[in-house]
């Protein structure tokens, strides 16, 4: 219903924004990465989610559209709510949420507030290959101790072996995470091999 809302910053805090957009205020609940970003800003565009619930309408915001994503595939997985969902995009960044989810960090999620093991195992059941579609080449190279250009050239190699991308990408996530230290090209590949 409202794709974004753009006007003056009149108040921020971690937990919410108030935009005025011609004279209205809109009141928002965001995420601490949201307040980050927007928090030293005379003027903001927000991306938003109107959630309607049994108490009330509630509108979410975001600074950008992967965190918006992220957010609504959350919120879309049983037993996670908005304010969960919020929470978790709180405790870390999107690309960390998306590696985490990628390559079956229960660790991560389980950290948040409210996430259990169980909760934390659905979310990667259910999310795994849809943020594998969300996420971007450098955020899948985003992990500790990893060279996005290692990645990418592991990743055109296994793709010229004749395996999807997304079954390189994921298998390649769990090598490299598997890995404290820094693998090279050929190890991240021989690696990959073993898992798919």
């Amino acid at each position: 219903m409202y794709e974004f809302i753009e006007g003056v910053v009149e108040h921020a805090n971690p937990a919410f924004i108030v935009i005025n957009a011609h004279g209205i205020g809109y009141h928002l609940q965001i995420s601490i990465n949201t307040f980050e970003k927007t928090r030293n800003l005379k003027q903001a565009r927000i991306l938003t989610h109107l959630a309607v619930k049994e108490d009330g309408h509630y509108l979410y915001g975001f600074f950008d559209e992967t965190e918006r994503q992220l957010f609504r595939q959350l919120i879309m997985v049983n037993g996670v709510g908005t304010n969960t969902a919020r929470m978790i995009l709180s405790g870390q960044s999107p690309s960390e949420i998306i590696s985490a989810i990628s390559t079956g960090n229960i660790a991560v999620l389980k950290s948040v507030k409210g996430v259990g093991p169980k909760t934390a195992q659905r979310i990667i059941l259910e999310l795994q290959d849809k943020v594998m579609r969300m996420a971007t080449p450098g955020e899948l190279a985003s992990l500790p101790g990893q060279s996005g250009k290692q990645f990418e050239e592991a990743l055109l190699a296994l793709q010229a072996l004749g395996f999807q991308r997304s079954l390189a990408e994921k298998a390649l996530l769990k090598a490299t995470n598997n890995n404290q230290l820094q693998l090279g090209v050929e190890d991240m590949i021989k690696q990959a091999l073993k898992i798919l």
